[in-house]
This record gives C-alpha cells, sequence and structure tokens, in this order.
C-alpha cells in the first residue's frame, strides 16, 4: 500500500484508486493520522480530512481506537426474515404469522379494471381520497399523498432527495435493521439518540440535531426492535425539539399503523419545511404487498414525484388496485382485526411469562416482538437459547453506536403454550444453566 498526495484531495483519491483496483481490500487498516501525515510530510488537519471524506462516502470506517479501516462495499449488512434452514423454532424474523395474514388474490375479480398506460398518475385517485381520510387529522394543511416499495424504500427515496452524502440521520438507538441498511447504502451517517420505554429522548434528539444532523427518522409507535411507542407528552417534547430546527428533514414511519394498539401521536411541527408521515401495509397485508403511502409538504412531494414519474418507478397500479380492495374490503378489514388482537394476545402472554419468572420487560410494547434487556452478554444468551431450540435475534444487530444487552423474540411465530416454556428456558439460560 502506497498512499500519495499532498492534498486531502489527492490522498482521498489515492486510497480510493486503491480500494477500487483491490489493492486495499475490505478490512484493511489505513495508517495512523500522525504517521501518515509524516510520511506524506503535510499536516495532520489534512489527512484526517481525507480520512472523514473516506468514511462520509462509506469507503471506509472510523473505529475510534481501533483506526480507520477499508469498508466493505458488497455487505448488504444483516437482514431481516425467515431462516428456513434453521431446526429452530424462528423468534427472530421479525415477520407477521401468515396465518393472519389476508388473501389478496379472491379481492382480484373486478369489472371495472384498466391498463395503466405512461402518463397516468402515480397515485390512483381512489386510494389517494382513502389516504386522505386516513390522515387528515395527522398531517400539518396543505400535504400530498405519494406512493413507494414500501417503508424502507421510502427512507431511501426521502434522503436521497433532500440530503447529501455523509449527511448526519438522527435515529433511535437501537435501530431498525432495514433503516440502518438503507442509510448506510444511500452513504448517510446514521447518529445514535437514545430511547427509553416512551422512545427517543428529547435532551438526546436536541444534541444530535445541534451537532449538525439533517435529519431525524421517528418510529411513533411499535419502534423496531424495542416495541415502544410515543407518548402524547413525549410527542409534544420531541416536536418542540424539531421546532427549533425547522430546516431538519422530519419523517415519522409509522409503519405498524393498521396493527397498532397504541393511538398516534405526531411529532411534526406545523413550522418545519421538510418533513414525511410513512404508513406501509407490509405488516397487516403481507410483504409481498410492498406498498407504504408517504404524506409529505409539496416540495419533498415534488422530489419524489420526480424519481417515481411514469416510465421510471412509479408503483404498479394493480398493486395500488389490490392495497385499494384489501382497505376497503370488510372480510379483510376483520382479518386485520383479528390478528391485531393475537398479536396483543401473544406478547402479552409472553411478557407475563417473562415476568412471573422475575425477568422484567418492559412495559408500552407494541409490534410482533417482545424486547428484553439482560445484564448478561446477549450474544452469549441467544445462543443459550439456541441450544434449547429457539432462535432469537440478539440486540447487536440493532445497535448504531453503544454497545446494547437485550434480545429480541419476535411473538408471532410462537405456538399456543409455547411462551411459558420459553420463558423457563430464559430464566435457566439468565441463571446459567
Amino acid at each position: 500500500m502506497t498512499i500519495t498526495g499532498k492534498s486531502a484531495a489527492e490522498i482521498f483519491d489515492s486510497i480510493r484508486l486503491q480500494v477500487q483496483t483491490g489493492k486495499l481490500p475490505p478490512g484493511a487498516a489505513l495508517p495512523p493520522v500522525r504517521d501518515l501525515a509524516a510520511a506524506l510530510e503535510v499536516n495532520r488537519n489534512t489527512v484526517a480530512a481525507a480520512y472523514k471524506r473516506l468514511t462520509a462516502t462509506g469507503l471506509a470506517r472510523a473505529q475510534g481506537r481501533l483506526g480507520t479501516t477499508i469498508a466493505d462495499q458488497n455487505a448488504p449488512g444483516e437482514q431481516e426474515g425467515q431462516n428456513f434452514d434453521s431446526p429452530l423454532a424462528d423468534l427472530a424474523s421479525g415477520n407477521p404469522n401468515p396465518d393472519w395474514l389476508p388473501d389478496p388474490t379472491r379481492l382480484l375479480a373486478r369489472d371495472d379494471y384498466r391498463p395503466r398506460l405512461y402518463g397516468e398518475p402515480t397515485v390512483s385517485d381512489a386510494l389517494e381520497a382513502l389516504a386522505r381520510r386516513w390522515f387528515d387529522s395527522d398531517c400539518p394543511a396543505g400535504y400530498r399523498i405519494d406512493m413507494t416499495h414500501g417503508a424502507v424504500d421510502a427512507i431511501e427515496r426521502l434522503v436521497a432527495v433532500h440530503l447529501v452524502t455523509g449527511d448526519g440521520v438522527a435515529v433511535e438507538d437501537p435501530c431498525f435493521l432495514g433503516t440502518i441498511n438503507a442509510l448506510r447504502l444511500a452513504g448517510m451517517h446514521a447518529i445514535g439518540v437514545e430511547t427509553d420505554a416512551e422512545g427517543m429522548r428529547p435532551e438526546s434528539l436536541e444534541r444530535v440535531l445541534s451537532a449538525g444532523a439533517q435529519a431525524v427518522l421517528i418510529t411513533p409507535r411499535a419502534q423496531n426492535p424495542t416495541g415502544c411507542s410515543l407518548s402524547a407528552a413525549r410527542a409534544d417534547a420531541l416536536r418542540a425539539v424539531l421546532a427549533k430546527f425547522p430546516n431538519v428533514l422530519a419523517i415519522a414511519d409509522d409503519h405498524f399503523a393498521l396493527l397498532a394498539d397504541a393511538p398516534y401521536a405526531s411529532v411534526i411541527p406545523a413550522s418545519t419545511w421538510r418533513w414525511a408521515l410513512i404508513r406501509s401495509m407490509s405488516k397487516a397485508l403481507g410483504p409481498d404487498l410492498r406498498v407504504a403511502f408517504v404524506a409529505s409538504d409539496t416540495a419533498t412531494s415534488d422530489r419524489l414525484r420526480a424519481r417515481l414519474a411514469p416510465g421510471m418507478t412509479w408503483v404498479s397500479h394493480l398493486l395500488q388496485d389490490i392495497v385499494g380492495a384489501c382497505l376497503t374490503s370488510p372480510e379483510v378489514a376483520t382479518i386485520i382485526g383479528e390478528a391485531k388482537a393475537q398479536y396483543t394476545r401473544r406478547r402479552n402472554e409472553l411478557a407475563d411469562a417473562l415476568r412471573s419468572r422475575n425477568i422484567p420487560v418492559p412495559p408500552l410494547a407494541d409490534g410482533f416482538n417482545v424486547w428484553l434487556p439482560v445484564e448478561m452478554d446477549a450474544t452469549a444468551l441467544a445462543h443459550s437459547l439456541a441450544r434449547r431450540g429457539w432462535l432469537v435475534r440478539s440486540a447487536q444487530a440493532f445497535a448504531v453506536h453503544t454497545p446494547i444487552h437485550a434480545i429480541r423474540i419476535t411473538v408471532s411465530a410462537l405456538k399456543d403454550g409455547e411462551a411459558d416454556r420459553l420463558a423457563a428456558d430464559v430464566r435457566r439460560c439468565l441463571d446459567g444453566g
């Protein structure tokens, strides 16, 4: 490895070329700033600026005292989803229970279908009217409705149209896997905000925004992985913080809207210039219906529509027709209601079983998962549970900055009567058994 250059740009280009040619493979350590500055006979700030640009563009990773290393450009990061090859009871997937999803093919026989052509509106009139009835009470006046291919797709598109490579995005810590991966692949820098049982802590968010973060992503209810939902008081406090930073892009990812027990509490102040509220269909209608509604201010909508224009990547009107049919079907409404009750019952059943064995579980949980903070190493606990037949997710996959000692248990795959046996096994593992 021979790094050359006298300016930050030249040093950056020298390292980038060696990454592209394979001379600097993923994981390779770059020289300490002091050493490289001495070797090149330049100021240390020059090398530091080059390294900062490398990390901002995703070519390198800054690891504090461990130095700066070359990042793996092809690594997708840890993913959600079912492990079909595992013999274990899969409580790690983050999936809905397929038995509680509607069958949209039963709704496809329609007399009014017509092919849609280039130049059509990106959102069907019927679906937009339905969405507005859903969003009107939760959005600032003058908003628009757009569609994306799910919540993560919406997040990736929103940051792409408003931010530049290397910008900081404030997220909950711990944070959803899909969000972490989407921001990393978009070249953004996820900055963790401390959370508790009511969601983001306002003082932590204000520190991050004061330090220069250009966007904030908040999950108002059923936060993944913790399951926490914003109380009305916490939402008010976060909205007051955001009002101090009207230029910051504010995104509310209400991904669990159709199934949530908690009421929606808005965090978007009227003074915010750039904002979006996302509601996905994937949790209630199934991951294959990757459609999300995005309500936003008009400038954000204009930018989204430029990327979703007909002839490029607009959401299929056939998918929109299916979603519209599902959301207006009394049969599907009954299925969603029953699924919501089942997820609530499974969460409560497992939480009660854990508490009965003196294992504390955070309150205010919602969603598919039970979040279990522990004092021991979470990875070791996950391995111990695997030996007893349970596949769970260690919290390290969700950590943005600091290590987190917890496991996430997806309850949708729990069968009747299994919660008590799982809780007993967790207790034995915590006791060293």
